[in-house]
């Protein structure tokens, strides 16, 4: 009885090592700062919502950002009050530009049970999606290119398994965190890179057959679920923005990235438009002239987004 008593402390701390994240890494979101001026009442991983920011009532603009720009728009915002005082309550969210679309189509955004019913001012995503999206639901007016990006590899810190580039992702022993198609726009430059980096053969394993054997997960959120399944040691890996990886890695995270040669990698142009029904229309108008002004780009290249080509 004794030494079955003596060795209850051992276990239970190994049970604690493997439940506590390494190194105090900051596994769970928000990671891009939160407001303040009233009650915080939140659990991570239970009760927290990272995609909605700022003010949800009687907001003076609206944005709708694609999601992979979480960890700029809270800077973001606070230059645009700045330089346009008259615009102060500001909601936005960060979710995959296809649910926002259905949000749009259907009104509003139900999360468990709360009803967001709010339309935006200025839609983002790649520029093809919004000249998709002009051509078939003409929903836009004026519209500005403000920003590139590229795509990298996610993996832990000192990249334990040993990812080179893409074709590793193909291994069998490599856990893959990939974006889902059906509303990640980032699923489309990825699977071209899959193809340009080791054929539609590539392509195939990685989608197809460690799909089916559950060593590739589709992510419902790619820009927060990577790293959280990356931190949690649940994936070796995901493809994903560059700007992804680099921030993890400035906000102090155990996250490195493997970057993708010229040759492989894919660029996108981000657009932001207006909506032609927008409710705050001369909001809407200032946004999207701050956004292309040098001190909305300046935000932009301090998180590893590119700049624009030259035309």
């Amino acid at each position: 009885m004794k030494t079955r008593i003596g060795l209850l402390p051992a276990a239970l701390a190994l049970v604690l090592a493997l439940a506590l994240p390494v190194g105090a890494a900051q596994i769970y979101p928000p990671w891009a700062g939160v407001p303040s001026g009233g009650k915080t009442f939140s659990l991570r991983g239970v009760n927290d919502l990272a995609d909605l920011h700022g003010d949800v009532v009687d907001p003076q603009l609206v944005v709708f950002f694609a999601g992979n720009q979480f960890m700029v728009t809270h800077e973001l915002m606070n230059a645009f009050r700045k330089k346009y005082p008259q615009h102060q309550r500001i909601y936005w969210e960060t979710l995959p530009p296809g649910i926002e679309a259905e949000q749009i189509e259907q009104g509003a955004l139900i999360l468990g049970t709360l009803r967001v019913a709010v339309q935006p001012d200025v839609y983002t995503a790649g520029s093809g999606r919004i000249k998709s999206m002009q051509k078939s639901k003409g929903w836009f007016g004026r519209s500005e290119d403000y920003a590139r990006n590229r795509l990298a590899i996610m993996v832990y810190k000192g990249n334990p398994k040993g990812i080179k580039g893409l074709k590793d992702l193909g291994r069998d022993d490599v856990k893959v965190s990939m974006p889902n198609p059906k509303w990640e726009g980032i699923a489309r430059p990825i699977q071209k890179a899959y193809v340009a980096a080791g054929g539609e053969a590539l392509k195939q394993q990685i989608m197809q057959t460690k799909l089916k054997n559950g060593t590739t997960w589709l992510t419902r959120m790619h820009h927060r679920q990577t790293p959280m399944r990356i931190m949690q040691r649940r994936t070796d890996c995901g493809p994903t923005w560059y700007t992804e990886p680099f921030f993890q890695q400035m906000i102090g995270n155990p996250i490195s990235m493997v970057e993708i040669p010229e040759k492989d990698n894919q660029f996108v142009t981000y657009t932001a438009a207006v909506m032609k029904k927008a409710p705050h229309a001369q909001a809407a108008q200032d946004f999207l002239d701050f956004l292309v002004s040098p001190e909305g780009q300046a935000v932009y290249r301090k998180y590893g987004f590119l700049a624009l080509e030259k035309k």
